[in-house]
């Protein structure tokens, strides 16, 4: 009832701008969206500032993450590239913080064009799709060096082209970075060390496989819950790459950070596929330009950020290890078994193959 809720609403505020925007042949949306204020970043524009009534196409585009965080960021670099090279002809409002939805119901949202784009995790989409469910086996990747090798090949992109089957085209990769383990309780050395400990992850079964692999008590919570979740000890630890970790301020809430690096977060930026498809052939041209500058942006944002969120990290309270990953790559190997098949729901063996041979492993 809540996720249809949040889609009717998110249906009638497309309604009401496009009744205020005139030409708008696509489902639009508006409302007041605040500007990116990080250091570095770009700067959002409200539908009222950026003259919105205008534009021929009016979309809205849903981010859970803070406003700060790099890939929020990048999606405002989005809305930037589209008004600029379409000469004001599409305009984009940005929502972050899921003022407007959670992951999933951006997803839904962009299925059914109420929401016209969208920037999450590749691990949000697993059940819409099995095609990125290889970024989700734990430590799969080294670093984010070999995660991008894979964004950036030939199967990376029959990957995001593969989301057109659920009604979603993929523009290209943006990223969150590696994941790591913040928790209340105490630095995480090693996987016994997770026995115990209720940690939040996202509802995807390969996260909660192999956090149960480890020990811990995984727990699928809505990421905008999060935040109270930790606060008030109802969850003692959550799993995020660094951007997420510093943009949403967990260290007010988590004493310990543990670098694990167990998953590579690529981060698809994507568009309704009605709303592409409604465009004209020469704005289609610029939304796949756009999308491609603003992904190869954000990554660069999220590098030279990275340098410096450690070191914050520590200056604000939090105590930092270093965890050998041996013992944890051992642990979760049985994940591999478990999520890697030809059926339904599991990473193709194929396509895991194939991975296997761009990072070099």
């Amino acid at each position: 009832m809540k996720r249809m809720l949040t889609l009717f609403l998110a249906l009638v505020m497309c309604l009401g701008l496009a009744a205020c925007g005139g030409g708008s042949s696509a489902p639009t949306n508006g409302g007041d969206s605040s500007s990116g204020s990080s250091s570095g970043g770009t700067e959002g524009t409200s539908g009222e500032d950026a003259g919105s009534g205008e534009a021929e196409f009016v979309w809205v585009a849903s981010c859970a993450n803070t406003e700060d965080h790099p890939a929020v960021q990048g999606v405002f670099k989005f809305a930037e590239l589209l008004e600029e090279k379409s000469g004001g002809r599409i305009h984009m409002d940005v929502f972050h913080s899921a003022q407007l939805a959670s992951d999933r119901d951006c997803i839904e949202g962009m299925q059914i064009n109420t929401i016209q784009s969208g920037i999450m995790v590749g691990s949000a989409l697993a059940g819409f799709t099995d095609e990125l469910l290889v970024f989700d086996l734990p430590f799969l990747f080294e670093n984010s060096e070999q995660g991008q090798l894979l964004c950036d090949s030939e199967v990376g992109k029959e990957m995001l082209a593969s989301l057109d089957n659920i009604g979603i085209k993929g523009l290209g990769f943006m990223e969150y970075g590696m994941r790591n383990i913040t928790n209340s309780k105490l630095p995480i050395t090693v996987p016994e060390d997770l026995k115990g400990i209720k940690i939040r992850t996202m509802e995807n079964q390969i996260h909660m496989g192999a956090f149960t692999a480890m020990g811990a008590d995984p727990t699928p919570m809505a990421f905008g819950e999060l935040f109270t979740a930790l606060q008030q000890g109802t969850i003692d630890a959550q799993e995020n790459p660094l951007s997420v970790i510093t943009s949403s301020k967990f260290n007010e809430v988590q004493t310990y950070l543990s670098v694990t690096e167990h998953v590579y977060s690529a981060a698809p930026l994507m568009v309704s596929k009605a709303a592409y498809d409604a465009l004209p052939a020469d704005l289609q041209a610029v939304v796949d330009e756009a999308g491609m500058e603003a992904c190869v942006w954000e990554r660069a944002y999220l590098a030279e950020a990275e340098t410096a969120w450690l070191d914050d990290l520590a200056a604000a309270g939090m105590e930092i290890n270093y965890p050998e990953k041996a013992p944890f790559v051992e642990a979760t190997q049985g994940v591999y078994d478990q999520f890697v098949g030809d059926e339904a729901g599991k990473v193709s063996p194929a396509l895991l193959e194939k991975v296997y041979g761009i990072i070099g492993r």
